[in-house]
C-alpha cells in the first residue's frame, strides 16, 4: 500500500466521524467511509514478477492507446490509466536514470493525442546495458499531482519502483530502433511484468 492511501484514507475516516458526531447521525459519515476504502483500494502496491532478458517492461498498468513513430527512429507507446489501474509507475529497464526533466502543462483528457505534448508531465530517461528507454509520466484531467521518488544519478532494476501518478492518467514510452514492439493497441498490460518491447538483437538470433 502506497502511504497516499493511508493518508487519505485516514482523513476520510475522520472527517466522517466528525460529520456523524456534529449532525448526530452516523449515516452521515457514509459517503466518507466509502471514498477513504475507495482511496485505500486505490493506492494499492502489488508485487509483481519482473521477467528477466532483454525486455523493456511495462512502466505502468493500463491499455495501450497508440503505437506510432515519434521522429525517424523512435517509436511512442502510449498506456492510458483510468481509476480503477494500479497508478505506481516502473522503469521499463534496467540501468542508470541520466535525466529527468519536468514540464508544467494542461490537464487534458490524458487518452487524448496531443496530452502527449501538451499535458504536464515528468520525462525519465534511463540508460543501460547499450541502449536507452525514455518515459514520461503525464497529468490528465483529475490527476494533478504527478510523484517521482528518483533522482537523476540513481540507478534502477528492470521493474523497480520509481513513482506514482494520482488518479487518471497516462505514461508514454519511447523506444529506439533497436526495440521490437511486442504489444498491440487495445492490449492490457501490467507495470513491471508486461513486456512491451525486445530488443532486435535477440530476436534476431
Amino acid at each position: 500500500m502506497v502511504i497516499y492511501g493511508y493518508t487519505y484514507g485516514l482523513g476520510l475516516i475522520a472527517g466522517g466521524v466528525a460529520v456523524s458526531y456534529l449532525l448526530g447521525n452516523s449515516l452521515w459519515g457514509a459517503p466518507f467511509y466509502i471514498l477513504a476504502i475507495f482511496c485505500l483500494w486505490f493506492f494499492r502496491d502489488p508485487d509483481r514478477t519482473i521477467p528477466g532478458g532483454p525486455v523493456a517492461v511495462s512502466p505502468a498498468d493500463g491499455k495501450v492507446v497508440a503505437i506510432l513513430p515519434d521522429g525517424a527512429a523512435t517509436t511512442r507507446i502510449s498506456i492510458f490509466l483510468n481509476v480503477f489501474n494500479v497508478h505506481v509507475n516502473r522503469s521499463p529497464i534496467a540501468g542508470k536514470i541520466s535525466n529527468i526533466t519536468y514540464q508544467k502543462g494542461e490537464f487534458l483528457v490524458a487518452s487524448k493525442p496531443e496530452a502527449t505534448a501538451q499535458n504536464e508531465q515528468n520525462k525519465i530517461t534511463v540508460e543501460g546495458q547499450g541502449t536507452k528507454v525514455v518515459f514520461s509520466q503525464i497529468a490528465g484531467l483529475i490527476a494533478r499531482r504527478i510523484i517521482c521518488y528518483k533522482q537523476q544519478g540513481d540507478t534502477v532494476a528492470a521493474g523497480d519502483r520509481i513513482g506514482l501518478i494520482k488518479f487518471g492518467s497516462r505514461v508514454d514510452v519511447f523506444l529506439g530502433p533497436e526495440w521490437e514492439i511486442a504489444v498491440a493497441v487495445g492490449d492490457h498490460v501490467a507495470g513491471g511484468s508486461s513486456v512491451l518491447a525486445k530488443r532486435r538483437q535477440a530476436a534476431d538470433q
